[in-house]
């Protein structure tokens, strides 16, 4: 009863007023709050969702290589595809490919764009490298009768992010070694590669093995590229030695010596242009391997003879040229090679040294650390969403030649999400 009284309802409601009030106020508030721009770089490379990883599951050291590489890479669980042939030889037959590729045509992800390919053996389809009957379709137009051309890839020199959607194509590269540690210690220095913007040196040999040394007509023009953005060497040598700054090496010798002697930075690409470079065991030459042994992160080399087509191995200038642009090793690798046919990609896929960085100094300041072989822009657009549209800004910020480290705010009155284009 007393609980009830007028004079109890009147004690236990007074207080409702000031309580109505003060929710009000808080409500009225809270659109005055404006969040900072959340600030957005535009992708210059793969990301690890974008590659997908092969495995034979007969393999046990494939196995152990693909289950290291998704861990260390946090590569998606659904991009892991597991097969199943018998391992230890250097060729697959034709017949045996076929299905295998089917398997794995139909277990991609649509928005996966390469692959990391689990295991040293087999390196080979019939005539053409693995890496490339996995990227390119098996098909004998890529491979060269009595030393002649083969079709071209439409991927050389492209600007393409894209190549899946682009070009219908996937590029490849195999996590290849003699053994697990081997190829752990190669993940391992392409993971420390990533946006480590190495101040390293390009070497390009010109040798008195003339056969061998065809590149050589290009290096002049890639040493004046690329003056004043990334040192390159042209050195009239069989080869260099006592080196520790080395993150391009390319020459052309069927072995190579003095390569205990380097020290390559992370993400360094080497290679030479021999004939069988690309056998990867019991080859009568320098296995590509060797390049990875020694420190490299990516090597190329062809699988049965291809002559000396310049077009057949990489050209220097143009890997350096994407790689410097933030691109990751698989691709600036691949888009320097105009016919790949016969030739196999062995290294860390992901390994992206010139990546952009950016960094919050401040709520609502930056820092952007990016490479560049050439003069431009970076322009900023904006959006309400993080998946756009996005409408270009009129902030810009001027981008030298070579290493820029960009100090830029975001206003608090303005898009929601902004987004870094170069």
């Amino acid at each position: 009863m007393r609980f009830n009284s007028p004079h109890r309802r009147k004690a236990w409601t007074s207080p409702l007023p000031w309580l109505r009030l003060l929710v009000l106020v808080a409500v009225l508030a809270a659109p005055l709050v404006h969040a900072l721009p959340r600030v957005q770089l535009q992708q210059t490379g793969f990301r690890p969702d974008q590659v997908a990883i092969l495995i034979n599951e007969d393999d046990p050291l494939s196995r152990q290589i693909g289950e290291y590489y998704q861990q260390a890479r946090q590569i998606p669980e659904g991009n892991l595809i597991r097969l199943r042939f018998p391992p230890g030889r250097a060729a697959l037959a034709k017949d045996e490919f076929l299905p295998l590729k089917a398997q794995i045509d139909r277990a991609t992800p649509a928005h996966v764009q390469a692959y990391a390919v689990a295991w040293t053996m087999p390196y080979r389809v019939a005539w053409m490298s693995l890496t490339s009957a996995l990227a390119l379709g098996f098909a004998e137009e890529y491979c060269s009768d009595k030393c002649g051309p083969t079709a071209a890839s439409t991927y050389f020199n492209s600007t393409s992010r894209q190549p899946a959607a682009d070009f219908k194509l996937r590029p490849a590269m195999m996590l290849a070694g003699a053994d697990f540690n081997q190829v752990k210690a190669l993940i391992d220095r392409g993971i420390a590669a990533d946006s480590s913007f190495p101040e390293g040196r390009a070497y390009l040999l010109n040798t008195p093995d003339k056969a061998r040394s065809v590149r050589s007509a290009y290096f002049e023009q890639a040493a004046k590229e690329f003056a004043g953005v990334f040192p390159v060497d042209v050195l009239e040598a069989g080869s260099i030695e006592d080196r520790r700054d080395v993150l391009f090496y390319f020459t052309g010798l069927p072995f190579v010596p003095q390569l205990k002697t380097l020290g390559f930075l992370p993400g360094a690409l080497a290679d030479h242009l021999t004939s069988f470079g690309g056998q990867l065991s019991g080859s009568s030459q320098m296995s590509s391997l060797r390049w990875l042994e020694a420190g490299a992160t990516a090597s190329y080399g062809t699988v049965v003879e291809p002559c000396n087509h310049p077009q057949k191995f990489p050209f220097p200038a143009v890997a350096m040229f994407y790689y410097f642009q933030g691109a990751s090793a698989i691709e600036a690798y691949w888009k320097s090679l105009a016919w790949p046919g016969e030739g196999v990609f062995v290294g860390e896929p992901l390994a992206a040294p010139f990546a952009p960085l950016l960094r919050e100094t401040r709520p609502g300041q930056f820092e952007l650390r990016v490479f560049s072989p050439r003069e431009g822009r970076v322009r900023f657009a904006g959006s309400g969403t993080p998946i756009g549209p996005f409408k270009v800004l009129p902030q810009t910020l001027r981008l030298q030649r070579g290493a820029n480290l960009l100090r830029f705010k975001v206003p608090e009155t303005g898009p929601a999400f902004v987004r870094l284009l170069w």
